[in-house]
């Protein structure tokens, strides 16, 4: 069934175990893919807490197409149950629970943005699964069960629960069942591997011990990075604004992409991109033109990424030869500092101040291709908007000059 592994190994931190266990009889999953009579079940949870899903979310859902190519079954479990718990890893105080609606809506467009990534069509090669169906079942007795399966010491050594029981930091004791209802899927779904970001290792762990105690095979867990975000700095994420969007427009998509600093550049390509790392172009400038045309290509198709890159030239760098395309307002009657609603109703771009804010809290106005978001953004000088292009909408733009 496996030709060739190269791609198992692509963009991955951790595959475990690594080494045989005299209780499991697989001697390694490379061994385990090998012999492989039939189709593994590869399994990915995705608790539906948001609407949007960004590029780093995306990176265990494309290893996941890759088994999937390579002949494997996809499940992925839609964590409708639960994410009204909310995922405690990482956090540092209790999260906000959802309602089933709120859990309900975010999931189907959780599926319709992971579609341009994932087989739908073959047969065979996904199973899409909610959690629900065999959580919403478990009575007490067998959630006392569960629990009996591990120990309080081994939940504070969970990251994130040490941490909070250190500083007093309130952890609820539902919170205890977040690792094991995920754990308890892999039971459900009988999960040969399960994929998540190095994050995820305990509740993966968890899965294996729960799945060694009903009997079944213990899954390997394939483990890939976090990835920073556009910032450089932080991981990915919607509330520090330095993320991409899988649902963003093309335009939008590849400003952002023909951004990211030199840093990032191979790890984006290796965890993002099928390219090969040692054919990338020299320039740091070529290579991040090449990093936002192939991602976009992949969401949006070819032709939406050439339109991306050229609008992009056109209005964000300013191209000579086509500036007849980009009309011009002129800062020089703007007082500052100046607050961004205000320069929108007076360039003409919204019809007064409020709608200016309603464009903003509404997510259609760009400043060089970045979603502007805080509806009383100011500029303390000319010279933060100077050459910069200010955007509502696809159609709507102006390149803001200093005089």
């Amino acid at each position: 069934m496996n030709q060739s592994l190269s791609w198992l190994h692509r963009g991955v931190s951790e595959i475990f175990p690594n080494q045989p266990e005299s209780q499991d009889p697989n001697e390694s999953l490379v061994a385990r893919l090998h012999r492989a009579e039939g189709p593994l079940r590869v399994k990915l949870g995705i608790d539906p807490t948001g609407a949007d899903i960004h590029l780093g979310h995306s990176i265990p859902v494309r290893k996941m197409r890759a088994f999937q190519d390579a002949g494997h079954t996809a499940v992925l479990i839609i964590g409708d149950f639960t994410a009204q718990i909310g995922d405690p890893t990482g956090k540092s105080e209790v999260r906000r629970q959802l309602t089933a609606e709120d859990v309900q809506r975010n999931a189907q467009t959780y599926l319709d943005q992971v579609r341009s990534i994932l087989d739908f069509d073959t047969p065979g090669r996904l199973e899409i699964r909610y959690n629900s169906e065999w959580l919403s079942k478990l009575n007490l007795a067998k959630i006392q069960e569960l629990l009996t399966t591990m120990t309080v010491g081994q939940m504070l050594a969970k990251e994130g629960f040490a941490d909070r029981y250190e500083k007093g930091n309130p952890i609820y004791l539902h919170e205890f069942l977040y690792p094991l209802m995920q754990g308890y899927d892999s039971v459900a779904v009988q999960s040969d591997v399960e994929l998540g970001g190095t994050d995820q290792k305990f509740n993966i762990a968890v899965g294996r011990d729960l799945q060694r105690y009903f009997g079944q095979v213990p899954q390997f867990g394939l483990l890939m990075p976090i990835l920073l975000g556009t910032d450089g700095t932080q991981k990915m994420s919607k509330s520090l604004n330095n993320y991409v969007g899988l649902a963003e427009e093309p335009l939008s998509m590849y400003s952002k992409l023909e951004k990211i600093p030199d840093s990032l550049i191979e790890e984006y390509f290796e965890l993002l991109t099928p390219l090969a790392l040692n054919e990338l172009p020299e320039n740091p400038r070529d290579r991040q033109k090449l990093l936002a045309t192939t991602v976009v290509a992949h969401q949006h198709g070819e032709e939406a990424a050439k339109e991306a890159r050229l609008a992009a030239e056109t209005l964000v760098q300013g191209d000579a030869t086509q500036a007849e395309a980009v009309p011009e307002f002129s800062l020089a009657g703007v007082e500052f500092p100046a607050k961004l609603f205000y320069i929108l109703n007076l360039s003409g771009l919204c019809a007064s101040s409020s709608d200016a804010r309603r464009q903003i809290k509404g997510g259609a106005v760009r400043l060089d291709g970045d979603r502007i978001a805080d509806e009383n953004l100011a500029f303390a000088s000319v010279a933060d908007l100077n050459h910069k292009v200010l955007q509502v909408g696809k159609k709507k733009f102006v390149r803001l000059v200093q005089s």
